[in-house]
């Protein structure tokens, strides 16, 4: 039977830094939780990206470019920003720094926690595999998140969706590498700004540019 017990949920200053690397790292063990009609889902993060918006080829905001999609990442850190990757995946960012700089991680990977049946429905899955929560679709669609939940306020209450720091977080190592999908973004395509948790089964199975 699955145990859950409720941790810390991360304050605003956690993500109101500026250095959208660390908190990437840091955001490693913690747990992303949702709570949509009644159905409580928890997902320990294994692999995160950072994206920032000053010099990063690879971000949406690069050269401070505001659109109707980054704006909310234009706002205060500590909000979630949802978008749809090939008109098909929703991948679930938390935004970071103070208002007017556009970072963001990318949450890649999760490790079922809690709520695992609800997790196989919405992927249509009969049984648990590594897979479930691989990959920012993968572990957007088993957590229920949609593009409609950017803007969401992790700090808030009666937000549906927030990270918590659990009571007990195991040991781990720290694995650095070059982020996916992101060939087009010249020089910063080999940043080393993807981060998982080393051997973990839970982590995707993509490949950066490097490797």
């Amino acid at each position: 039977m699955e145990t859950y017990q409720p941790g810390t949920r991360l304050n605003e200053a956690f993500y109101l830094r500026e250095d959208v690397v660390q908190i990437s790292k840091e955001l490693l063990g913690k747990h992303l939780v949702t709570c949509f009609d009644g159905q409580l889902t928890v997902g320990r993060i294994v692999e995160t990206e950072a994206y920032r918006d000053s010099d990063d080829k690879a971000c949406h905001a690069y050269g401070q470019r505001l659109t109707p999609r980054t704006q909310i990442m234009f706002g205060p850190g500590g909000h979630a920003y949802v978008y749809l990757c090939y008109g098909i995946h929703h991948l679930f960012n938390v935004v970071t720094a103070p208002a007017g700089q556009a970072h963001a991680v990318l949450v890649r990977a999760i490790e079922p926690i809690y709520g695992v049946e609800t997790m196989l429905q919405r992927r249509k899955m009969s049984q648990l595999k590594t897979t479930l929560g691989a990959g920012p679709g993968s572990l957007s669609q088993a957590m229920g998140l949609r593009t409609h939940h950017t803007g969401l306020a992790f700090t808030d209450e009666s937000s549906p969706v927030w990270i918590e720091e659990p009571q007990e977080t195991p040991s781990f190592q720290v694995k650095t590498g070059t982020r996916v999908g992101i060939a087009f973004a010249e020089e910063c395509a080999f940043w080393p700004w993807r981060f998982s948790i080393v051997g973990n089964p839970w982590v995707s199975k993509a490949k950066g540019i490097d490797e």
